[in-house]
């Protein structure tokens, strides 16, 4: 496609979100034709096809055939866009390589924004879900990735745990991207036994509706954390031939 289309393409799509955004358009509403878009923004059908499939990819608009089809507003839902932000957020990680401590300091920082939160509004499911993960990483056997596996869930239960769905989004990169990239720094050297004593006290404290107590058992897990990080990598480079 030629550079001066997909420019095109991108400048309509970013005038409809504005729409959708600003809500001049607002949730179930029908786009205009492609013929209509076509004479409205003077460029070719094809060229609004490529604005319209930007903003289809975004989950911004559906399409619908038929008599009654076309296209139309979206409502974006957080669930839907977990996925985008948590792989967005393992981009930038990754791509611009964010160190241990910087991750660490922001991922527990965050979280410890939902520790009284979720004190506060205890629920049965996220505090079960806790549970299950303390008792699976106790399993003796259990292997590396699953470990890690069960750390993500169970962070991830105790930011949901706060029932505020824009914390769940925002966190959900910190908790799905950099909870992998700290647990592979330091997964030689961690004390599994600490770190599931660490989680019960969480767990005990939010069941017990102990939001101080939750925060403090989240500063000794973020202290801890930090600790085995800065020793992987000192590790990590005194092995590194000179």
């Amino acid at each position: 496609m030629p550079k001066e289309t997909r420019d095109l393409s991108a400048q309509i799509a970013q005038a409809i979100r504005d729409a959708i955004v600003s809500g001049e358009l607002i949730v179930d509403e029908r786009l205009p034709s492609e013929a209509e878009l076509s004479t409205q923004f003077d460029v070719s059908r094809p060229t609004v096809r490529e604005a319209l499939k930007r903003l289809a990819a975004q989950n911004l608009i559906r399409t619908q055939r038929g008599a009654t089809g076309g296209a139309f507003v979206n409502r974006l839902r957080y669930e839907e866009a977990y996925g985008q932000q948590i792989t967005t957020s393992t981009l930038l990680i990754s791509m611009n390589e964010v160190d241990f401590e910087t991750a660490c300091e922001a991922r527990f920082a965050m979280e410890r924004a939902c520790a009284a939160l979720s004190a506060a509004r205890r629920n049965g499911d996220h505090l079960a879900t806790m549970r299950a993960e303390i008792h699976r990483q106790g399993q003796p056997g259990l292997s590396d990735e699953a470990f890690c596996a069960s750390d993500v869930a169970f962070h991830r239960a105790l930011v949901d745990g706060a029932d505020n769905p824009i914390l769940s989004y925002q966190l959900a990169g910190a908790v799905e991207a950099i909870e992998p990239l700290m647990n592979m720094i330091t997964f030689s050297a961690r004390d599994r036994a600490r770190i599931v004593e660490l989680h019960t006290c969480i767990a005990d404290a939010i069941e017990q509706g102990d939001g101080a107590a939750a925060d403090q058992a989240l500063s000794e897990l973020t202290i801890y954390t930090s600790e085995l990080g800065r020793t992987a990598l000192a590790q990590r480079k005194n092995r590194a031939p000179s």
